[in-house]
């Protein structure tokens, strides 16, 4: 009796169990375009970045503009500013790379910052003041410096409309040697959300000007500051910095706080037992007689 014979089999290739919802017939598609720009609300700058590396179809539908400004402004909790002058996927990058004005000047006085968030000037007057007890008087038509030297508060003009970043800063004197000088200055730093895309401001032809000074030569109980949206000065939102006990730490309380809203963002720090405060207001122009692209509150104990 003879073997049997094995029936040979031919070799098939194995139908993937998901392409039966995947035809061209399908209801939804993975390279639906709609559905991708949608699923982009959700993500952070990171993770549309990493998409858009991993081929052509989505780095072209992750590069679009509006999808950059969608996570910009939701990022940052701030409304449409209308125009801008560059793609909205740079400014998410000078955003939230981690930059800040004293990387660019003066870093060797750099200790220490913290992000407080992003606010709009929707007009092109802005209230500087270092107090932050309702109600704010209106600058009168006087010059800035002798505002500021007698009031501690002034009305400038000529603000570069739209998104401005704010940090608080911590530097060393910087009047002073820097291995002798144990004093340090606290900053309140705002700057428009293009500063840092200009290349006269990255090759030093932009600079800060003393707008003028103040000194409290009296025990200070707190160091504040306050940069307000003038057309502003008066919403429901900005009232919420004026309302100290919402934010402000109690007595004991040495840690910096700080609050922001949508036209306006305020500092303070309670402070030990001292002989007095100087404030310097400082702001930086867009060339000679430019629109003012960049404010600095700095206090420090006399």
């Amino acid at each position: 009796m003879g073997k049997r014979l094995r029936k040979s089999r031919s070799i098939c290739c194995c139908a993937s169990p998901r392409s039966s919802y995947l035809t061209s017939h399908s209801i939804f598609n993975c390279y639906e375009e709609d559905i991708w720009t949608e699923i982009a609300k959700f993500l952070d700058g990171r993770s549309l970045v990493m998409l858009a590396a991993t081929c052509k179809w989505f780095n072209c539908i992750m590069m679009e503009d509006s999808v950059w400004k969608y996570a910009c402004l939701r990022d940052l909790q701030v409304p449409d500013p209308g125009e801008v002058a560059v793609k909205w996927i740079k400014l998410y990058a000078s955003a939230f790379d981690g930059s800040h004005t004293y990387m660019f000047r003066q870093h060797e006085k750099h200790i220490d910052w913290m992000r407080i968030g992003a606010f709009l000037f929707d007009s092109h007057a802005a209230i500087l003041t270092e107090n932050l007890i309702k109600p704010l008087r209106i600058p009168k038509l006087e010059t800035t410096e002798k505002t500021l030297s007698r009031e501690g508060y002034c009305l400038l003009n000529n603000i570069k409309s739209g998104i401005w970043i704010s940090d608080l800063q911590l530097v060393r004197c910087p009047v002073c040697d820097l291995d002798t000088c144990d004093g340090t200055m606290q900053t309140l730093d705002a700057r428009h959300i293009e500063l840092f895309l200009n290349e006269e401001y990255l090759n030093g032809s932009w600079n800060y000007d003393l707008l003028g000074s103040h000194d409290i030569r009296k025990k200070a109980d707190g160091a504040s500051g306050g940069i307000f949206d003038f057309k502003h000065i008066k919403d429901q939102s900005t009232s919420e910095i004026f309302d100290l006990k919402s934010w402000v730490g109690k007595r004991n309380d040495w840690q910096p706080k700080a609050v922001i809203t949508l036209h306006a963002v305020a500092v303070n720090t309670n402070l030990q037992d001292n002989e007095g405060l100087q404030i310097k207001y400082h702001a930086m122009r867009a060339g000679k007689d430019g629109e003012v692209v960049s404010i600095r509150i700095s206090q420090q104990l006399l």
